[in-house]
């Protein structure tokens, strides 16, 4: 059967060639140069059939960044599967490296600001824009300012109409 559906494919379709699968179940193919059953000359090309195949379920990171430089001919060869996985321990190490980076950063930013070193970020108390004639000033609003456990029926009213 699949040589028969192999023969018409050739006949009257396009013959594409698996190239390989990555980890996330997507299958990639290169078409090669053909002829058409007109004449009409075709050129190469790659593709990626999803494996989630739904457009709005897509997120990132579904394609591996090495299968995308192959689909868009930043490389000639497809990866194989050792360069995969060096790839993703590298990016694993290079997360931990930061994460331990970010956290040094943080424990000598603290000790700076125990010992007085720098200052402690200051709390933005000014609301809006700087160039504001109101800018620092205190805006009475008349939007009742209670909470849900100090509200009391009745004890806003609405301001008169402007």
């Amino acid at each position: 059967m699949s040589r028969i559906a192999g023969a018409l494919r050739r006949t009257f379709g396009i013959v594409r060639n698996h190239v390989g699968t990555d980890h996330l179940g997507n299958k990639y193919y290169i078409v090669p140069e053909q002829k058409t059953w007109t004449g009409r000359l075709v050129r190469a090309k790659r593709m990626v059939v999803a494996a989630n195949p739904t457009e709005y379920e897509y997120i990132e990171g579904s394609i591996p960044i090495e299968w995308d430089a192959w689909i868009r001919g930043r490389r000639k060869e497809p990866p194989s599967v050792e360069e995969l996985l060096k790839n993703e321990t590298y990016r694993e190490q290079i997360k931990v490296k930061a994460k331990e980076v970010e956290e040094k950063e943080l424990a000598l930013q603290a000790k700076e600001y125990e010992e007085g070193l720098v200052a402690t970020p200051a709390k933005t108390l000014a609301k809006g824009h700087a160039a504001a004639t109101s800018f620092g000033k205190e805006e009475i609003s008349e939007d009742p300012t209670s909470t849900a456990n100090t509200f009391q029926p009745g004890s806003w009213m609405p301001g008169p109409k402007k």
